[in-house]
């Protein structure tokens, strides 16, 4: 039944994203931030109501309006970045180089103040430093440190490259936990499970200034173990032949 009801879900989300790009078009040839903004949030909401789902939120309390935050989530579905524009406003994304290469979607990205992630070198790596001060001044920042979907429910190890946010920012780091988006559209399947319960966990804020000075391996494990420490364990889902993304930090 969920493989059935996935083909028309797929093609009202298809139909509601290009509307909602043909109506923002304007804005972003304009550049008029406030407003792109204030659609890519609507556009995120929207998603979950055509699809009929509501995400369970614990722990916003421990968000401070006054404050700028880096958000480390886990990474398991194709919703996951959908489900924290949904719920947490005014969210700069860090992440892969490539996504600044997608017609449209670039233009989307520079004004919503994504920070792509280069390769290592001295220029790139100055460019990214004075992008992230820059940003945290201004807007919380999101980042999936795996890098990319887990393909077992589980939490795959951690690229390096979000330590970067840690040391070159005072801004403290808080942990998200999101459940049940493994089972609701994983990497590894082609269908959604409109069964599934979805929930995110805001943890307490664990402040820059306990972690800076650590090994990159500590910090991984410190911010990992919080993010664990809520994950729920998901139902296996049928596997279609995607690899398991390869280790970057030692545990």
């Amino acid at each position: 039944m969920h493989r059935i009801l996935s083909v028309p879900a797929f093609g009202v989300l298809y139909l509601f994203t290009a509307l909602m790009v043909i109506a923002g078009l304007p804005f972003l040839y304009l550049k008029i931030k406030p407003v792109v903004r204030a659609m890519m949030r609507f556009w995120a909401k929207g998603i979950f109501f055509l699809l009929g789902k509501k995400i369970e939120v614990k722990g916003k309390e421990n968000l401070s309006h006054t404050d700028r935050y880096i958000l480390v989530a886990n990474h398991s579905s194709l919703f996951d970045i959908v489900a924290i524009v949904s719920v947490i406003p005014d969210i700069a994304w860090f992440g892969h180089e490539r996504l600044m290469k997608i017609p449209v979607f670039r233009q989307v990205l520079i004004l919503t103040d994504y920070i792509p992630m280069r390769k290592s070198t001295v220029r790139n790596t100055k460019e990214m430093i004075h992008d992230l001060v820059t940003c945290s001044c201004k807007r919380n920042i999101a980042i999936f440190p795996e890098g990319t979907r887990t393909t077992n429910g589980k939490i795959n190890d951690f690229y390096r490259g979000f330590i970067i946010l840690i040391r070159t920012t005072s801004i403290n780091i808080v942990p998200v936990t999101l459940n049940g988006f493994f089972r609701f559209k994983p990497k590894i399947r082609s269908y959604i499970d409109f069964s599934a319960h979805l929930e995110m966990v805001i943890h307490r804020p664990i402040e820059s200034r306990e972690i800076q000075n650590l090994p990159d391996n500590e910090i991984a494990s410190k911010v990992r173990t919080v993010i664990e420490s809520a994950l729920v364990e998901e139902e296996s889902v049928p596997f279609e032949g995607i690899k398991v993304n390869p280790q970057i930090i030692e545990k």
